[in-house]
Formats: C-alpha cells, structure tokens, sequence
C-alpha cells in the first residue's frame, strides 16, 4: 500500500461475515470458556438503525497488492485474547493465574 505512487484506499477483510456471538463464542473458546456464563445480553441497548450485515470486500486489495487474509476471524480472536493475557501477566493480574488458554 505504501508503496504505490497514487494514494489509495483499501479494504483489509476477509469477505466473510460474523457475528458478535461468533467473535464471542471464539474468544471466551481461547481460554476455555462459555461465553454465555458471563455476558448479558439487554434489549435496550439495540440500535433501531443496526445495518444487519457488515461484510468487507477486499476485492481491490487482492487485484492491486495481490493480497489475501491469512489470519481469518477465528485464529485472530484468539491471537487477540492471547495478547490480552499475556499484557495481564506482565502486570502482575492475579486473575490472570487461574486463566488457561487452549
């Protein structure tokens, strides 16, 4: 990207729609967990305008930077929760010890 002479702008997705239940389900999954043990979920908070689908087209990245996704939505939960984890431990989290990932 940096490297074109004409700035241009892209999309960086993988063209592959999830949910927050889905991010969820593979994040709390990192560390062994079940999700729906620890999060509520309240009506209320629904935006009446919500778009019901957002999917990234990184078409134009492809065919200008011949570049593809390799890390997909599952794999980067977890490295983010990972990430998460390990910034605890450097902390000094006494939470952190009875957390395993898997």
């Amino acid at each position: 990207m940096l490297q074109h002479d004409v700035p241009q702008d892209y999309v960086i997705a993988t063209n592959t729609a999830y949910t927050v239940r889905d991010f969820l389900d593979f994040s709390f999954r990192a560390v062994g967990l079940d999700w729906q043990k620890y999060v509520k979920f309240d009506d209320r908070y629904l935006r009446p305008t919500e778009v019901d689908a957002l999917i990234g087209d990184p078409s134009k990245a492809q065919e200008d930077l011949k570049w593809v996704p390799n890390v997909l939505t599952p794999r980067l939960a977890k490295i983010m929760v990972e990430a998460d984890l390990e910034a605890l431990k450097s902390e000094g989290s006494l939470y952190i010890d009875s957390v395993q990932t898997n």
